[in-house]
């Protein structure tokens, strides 16, 4: 029998209000039923809102470094279940058991980081321009934060969040995605372990347009972070903005890795192997153009498909697993109709491009690595995020011409050039439009210290990760004390 799980409001683990459930399953195996979550209501995010606002009186007022502290316990549990969380991520959402240890680790560091924050909640002190007064200004937190977060980084993605907003003293209603809730429940009971006060963090499980819905339109959540699709980050702004809400969103990308001539071809073919086809494809920060000078395109390819052709497709908790499941079977349809699309506009299929037919993989969302060579620059599959290891391949004929086709696209993520040519990769720096932008490494690899965030359709201005995520999670506060003993008026002409 299936086990049961939980939602997590004031303190209190409950069902949901009508007592719905929805199934979690292994996308590797799916026979293997993880076990059931609450379909919750909009009465169970007003619970969970209430009691964030209730437990925010007093949250707030606890010193920054106690709240640090806490993350800090967090982080030193998460270490000691390190193993544990990986094979149950592993079987939540399909990857390899190296890359959730990654994804356990993110959320370790994001730990240990942001407790240090708790005692560098810096705001500034200026000169004033009267005599005998005193110009201050303060972080000061904004209240009861929404979190809305994806599949794919199940840990890490909830830690850029939780941890900095804890310590810069707000509470949370959080929605995790429905093809993870048993990690996002972790990372709850994990804060509960490490001292969280009751009410201060609530989880509630669900369907997006229910509850995360309920989330955005709540008058007492005051901030959303969503990380999601484009189509649907913009609904979340569009609501946030006629509530004037605080919104960041981290949506789609379709990043690209620029191979010159001058490159370590070595090094080259093994940032895209793992920038294309880590994860299975499945990051926002996926490689998912590779543009080739075109002196060294064919020769790259033979070397790519070689490559290609020997990564281990399989349940991601086997040893020697490089490539694991596609998420659950919509998505598995989705890639395949993009598949079709690039070979109906033209592109040529040289790799992939279908489900495997190994026995062993049948009852999983397995897709075979794909590649595309042939592909024009301003056809679907170059333009359009897909979302699953799918690679399309396009010829430059020099750095700016490879600069215009990586600006090309509606999104500025993430992006990858190889060269030894110090001056070309400056000047990549300057002219890509991404908001992350990395010289001879793959287009994935973010750290937890560093602002994490892209331009254009990726974003909307703001950033998770190091100090640029405690810009959203606080609120500036101006304080003036006269010491004069006499009225001042200050922007008098005097």
């Amino acid at each position: 029998m299936a086990q049961k799980f939980q939602n997590y409001i004031g303190g209190v683990w409950s069902d949901s209000s009508d007592g719905k459930t929805f199934e979690n399953r292994n996308p590797a195996n799916w026979d293997d039923c993880i076990g059931t979550f609450p379909l919750s209501t909009e009465s169970d995010v007003d619970r969970a809102a209430q009691s964030a606002e209730e437990a925010f009186k007093t949250w707030r007022l606890i010193p920054a470094p106690a709240r640090g502290e806490i993350c800090r316990k967090a982080g030193e549990i998460m270490v000691a279940r390190k193993e544990e969380i990986a094979a149950i991520m592993t079987r939540e959402m399909g990857k390899p058991l190296a890359e959730t240890r990654g994804d356990v680790q993110e959320g370790i560091d994001t730990a240990f980081y942001c407790a240090t924050e708790g005692r560098r909640l810096f705001g500034q002190n200026t000169p004033s321009e009267l005599p005998n007064k005193l110009n201050l200004s303060f972080r000061v937190p904004i209240g009861v934060c929404g979190l809305i977060t994806p599949w794919n980084f199940p840990m890490a993605i909830p830690t850029w969040n939780i941890f900095p907003g804890l310590v810069a003293g707000n509470t949370f209603v959080f929605k995790p995605a429905e093809d993870t809730p048993q990690t996002a429940n972790i990372l709850v009971e994990i804060l509960i372990e490490a001292g969280l006060p009751k009410g201060v963090l609530n989880i509630v499980h669900g369907a997006g347009e229910v509850v995360g819905a309920a989330i955005t339109e709540h008058p007492l959540i005051l901030t959303v972070s969503f990380t999601g699709s484009t189509k649907t980050g913009r609904t979340v702004a569009q609501t946030c903005g006629k509530l004037s809400k605080h919104v960041c969103l981290e949506m789609g990308g379709k990043n690209a890795q620029i191979v010159m001539p001058d490159a370590d071809m070595e090094l080259a073919l093994e940032g895209v192997l793992w920038g294309a086809f880590g994860t299975t494809g499945q990051r926002c920060t996926a490689t998912s153009r590779l543009i080739l000078h075109q002196d060294i395109h064919d020769k790259f390819i033979d070397e790519l498909i070689l490559r290609t052709q020997k990564l281990k497709l399989g349940d991601g908790s086997i040893k020697g697993t490089e490539v694991g499941p596609i998420i659950n079977e919509e998505q598995l349809e989705n890639i395949d109709h993009y598949v079709s699309l690039g070979k109906k506009e033209g592109a040529v299929c040289i790799l992939g491009g279908e489900r495997p037919t190994d026995k062993d993989l049948q009852r999983g969302w397995f897709y075979k690595p794909t590649i595309f060579i042939n592909v024009l620059p301003n056809s679907t599959i170059a333009q359009q995020e897909i979302f699953g290891p799918v690679l399309s391949v396009l010829k430059c004929k020099s750095l700016e011409n490879a600069i215009k086709i990586t600006n090309s696209v509606e999104y500025g993520l993430s992006s990858s050039l190889y060269t030894k040519n110090i001056n070309d990769a400056l000047l990549a720096v300057r002219d890509i439009e991404v908001g992350i932008c990395y010289i001879n490494a793959p287009t994935i690899g973010a750290e937890a210290h560093m602002p994490f965030g892209g331009v254009k359709s990726t974003g909307n201005g703001h950033r998770e990760g190091g100090w640029a995520v405690f810009e959203f999670y606080t609120e500036w506060k101006s304080v003036y004390i006269d010491y004069s003993g006499h009225l001042q008026r200050a922007q008098i002409d005097v």
